[in-house]
């Protein structure tokens, strides 16, 4: 059983104060905990009770490349009725069920949980402004083609409707890469409305970066008060509309800007007219012409130490490609065909991500580089290797074995980024194979 084998590789572990692997990174305790709190606990016997259905969906959204069967079966994770016959496999119907008893709320709660354990490794301060940089982006996820799902989350397009999709929000450490918080819903729901769920995941002393289809008054002044000394950065709008209340300097100032009658009646709290910093770009001259912030006051943060930092914000999206593309393997459909499994799954998902960042983040400490150089495949290898030698060694050698693999993955260092790239994106011409025609 799984729980045994992860106590017993830990407690066999040479040196364990010095040595720590992910296997053991949630504790048993915590997944107790949250069963607990959300009434999820298993009181009679069963073959796959409610705490081994937590490891599944969680161990499901590592190994995308194999059946919910196969990752029950290759872990060992369900109970065997008769231990001293022979081995038997678990019907995929009592997968189903267990998962349909266990819901969302304990994979929630246990994200919760992890994300409160793992704040120090996932939290890095940015050494110029002093503060911890966020991003907040969307993304969406591709369902299973059931009715339940196409009513649980409907289609983006109104007149084609190849799959379900589900829209989510993530609020992403740039220094890291791990996911602090995560609000996700039906398409229909917008990332503005997504984001507002996102405030009680915001750390304190932070700067969060957000795109500019996030400008709204509301969500911004909210998030200024969401955490202690929690502040906010994005692009502007071409048509900006504003009065200069203080210059700074030739390209930073103090302004005031109205808020909209529309935004008034949906929160009566918010006044007519609301300040923030407005910093431009002198050169290169780009998509993005400059952006406000919080951070008023220029004797604390320079302008000089806030010219560049917008451009962490790419963090986010390259964050989602690795959970896309490596971690799911590019099978952009999700596995459940009831909308509570997609939730389900949504949380073990993110669970897993944010487990392969901490392995990240400790061989970096190791490594003495930046989380963001360590290769995000060799990683997850790493850690899937682990699982299956978990299940088929699980001897004295296990221990020796992980450490020297994790020792090893220092040579998956990645090279450094060019940072401070302002010029915009562009794309290549090609040219076309045959002469254009228009009508006269």
């Amino acid at each position: 059983m799984l729980p045994e084998e992860l106590t017993l590789a830990y407690e066999t572990v040479e040196g364990g104060n010095k040595y720590e692997s992910v296997v053991n990174a949630i504790q048993l305790e915590w997944i107790e905990q949250v069963l607990f709190q959300t009434s999820k606990a298993s009181i009679r016997t069963r073959r796959l009770p409610a705490q081994q259905a937590v490891w599944l969906v969680i161990w499901m959204g590592l190994q995308r490349n194999k059946s919910i069967k196969e990752v029950c079966s290759s872990l060992d994770l369900a109970l065997q009725p008769k231990p001293e016959d022979t081995w038997s496999r678990v019907a995929p119907s009592v997968l189903t069920d267990c998962r349909r008893r266990l819901d969302e709320a304990p994979l929630a709660a246990l994200f919760k949980t992890a994300i409160s354990a793992w704040e120090n490794d996932a939290l890095i301060k940015d050494k110029k402004l002093g503060l911890n940089v966020m991003a907040v982006d969307g993304t969406t996820f591709r369902c299973q083609d059931s009715e339940e799902n196409a009513q649980a989350f409907g289609f983006i397009s109104k007149k084609h409707k190849p799959y379900p999709q589900l829209r989510l929000v993530g609020l992403m450490s740039t220094e890291t890469r791990m996911l602090m918080g995560a609000a996700f819903d039906a398409c229909e729901a917008g990332e503005v409305t997504l984001a507002h769920r996102l405030m009680r995941d915001v750390p304190a002393h932070s700067l969060t970066l957000f795109d500019r289809c996030y400008f709204s008054a509301d969500l911004l002044l909210s998030w200024q008060t969401a955490a202690e000394n929690s502040h906010w950065l994005t692009p502007i709008k071409r048509k900006l509309r504003y009065d200069i209340v203080e210059q700074y300097a030739e390209n930073d100032m103090l302004i005031s800007m109205p808020i909209s009658p529309q935004a008034q009646r949906k929160n009566p709290n918010l006044p007519a007219n609301w300040q923030a910093r407005l910093i431009l770009y002198k050169e290169p001259k780009g998509d993005i012409e400059g952006f406000i912030t919080s951070l008023i006051d220029p004797q604390e943060y320079p302008l000089e130490n806030l010219l560049n930092i917008y451009w962490q914000r790419w963090q986010i999206e390259e964050g989602y490609g690795e959970l896309k593309q490596t971690q799911l393997q590019n099978e952009i459909t999700l596995r459940s065909r009831f909308a509570a499994g997609v939730r389900q799954e949504i949380w073990g998902i993110l669970l897993a991500y944010n487990l392969v960042r901490l392995e990240m983040a400790n061989i970096a400490r190791d490594a003495k580089v930046s989380p963001t150089r360590v290769s995000f495949v060799a990683a997850i290898s790493l850690i899937d290797t682990q699982l299956r030698w978990l299940a088929l060694c699980p001897d004295g050698r296990l221990p020796a074995t992980l450490k020297q693999m994790r020792e090893s993955i220092g040579h998956f260092i990645l090279p450094d980024k060019r940072k401070d790239r302002t010029f915009p994106r562009s794309v290549l011409y090609i040219p076309a194979k045959y002469a254009f025609r228009y009508k006269q």
